[in-house]
């Protein structure tokens, strides 16, 4: 790999381990930032309001926004919250929603994984369904907790690509299967996205920006298990990290300035 890695930013979550409070993520996620993309992983606590966002998106070249137990709060595509035991990371939404919009301004290069897929959504001015397995027409797109992670993760169902749009492109292929486990989904997509993949039921499993200056997408699966057998996996991760080169490519240029003039 080249010595100038461009360096991604992985989300974490806020959650008590052994009775501290600790920043973290699975390591699913961080692995195919380096092995399948070619870039530097480093993990972002959700420091909410304290974080730099600005020195931070000095900083690096691309942004993760991965999974989690937790859900957005609600409160953020204003609605009351449906079901009280629905696990929150206040914290995490406080780090996650005005990075989104920040990140997005300026060009940084996004990939979103299943809450992060969500938090790209409201921060954007969309909602979600709160209980998707609760809401008539559609499917129970939750994993069975009766299988081991493996059984979790298997493919769950068929995906079909937008014609022409630029997921089926990267892809190559109109269909492919997917694993599911998610409880929410997209009620409204926000205005500034675009789907580019449903499942069988409609639901949006996939959207890139409509005018972005940078290199954005959301999935609704989890294509970070397994990542380096699977091929759409690996088409994806790669996508991310061509937008991250490009993007730490135009830095290096800006920093260095206009070529002196000839005498």
């Amino acid at each position: 790999m080249n010595a100038l890695l461009p360096v991604v930013a992985v989300s974490t979550d806020l959650k008590t381990l052994s009775g501290h409070a600790t920043y973290a993520v699975a390591q699913k996620y961080v692995d195919p930032v380096f092995d399948l993309s070619g870039c530097l992983p480093l993990l972002l606590p959700a420091l909410g309001d304290k974080l730099p966002i600005d020195a931070l998106l000095d900083t690096v070249h691309g942004l993760v926004f991965t999974g989690s137990p937790s859900n957005v709060e609600p409160r953020h595509y204003g609605e009351a919250l449906a079901n009280p035991q629905s696990p929150a990371d206040p914290a995490r939404d406080a780090t996650t929603l005005p990075l989104i919009r920040a990140a997005i301004a300026r060009g940084v290069p996004v990939f979103g994984i299943c809450r992060g897929f969500q938090e790209i959504n409201v921060a954007l001015g969309g909602s979600l369904l709160q209980e998707v397995h609760h809401t008539q027409g559609f499917a129970d797109h939750r994993e069975d907790q009766a299988l081991s992670v493996e059984g979790q993760y298997g493919p769950a169902h068929a995906l079909a690509a937008v014609p022409g749009g630029w997921l089926e492109g990267v892809v190559g292929a109109p269909t492919w299967q997917v694993n599911s486990l998610h409880g929410q989904g997209i009620k409204t997509l926000a205005p500034d996205l675009l789907a580019q993949a449903h499942a069988p039921d409609g639901l949006i499993e996939a959207y890139t920006h409509r005018s972005a200056p940078g290199f954005l997408l959301g999935v609704q699966w989890h294509p970070e298990w397994q990542a380096a057998t699977n091929p759409v996996s690996r088409a994806l991760f790669a996508a991310f990290g061509d937008a991250c080169r490009e993007h730490a490519n135009r830095n290096r240029e800006r920093l260095r300035g206009p070529a002196p003039k000839a005498a």
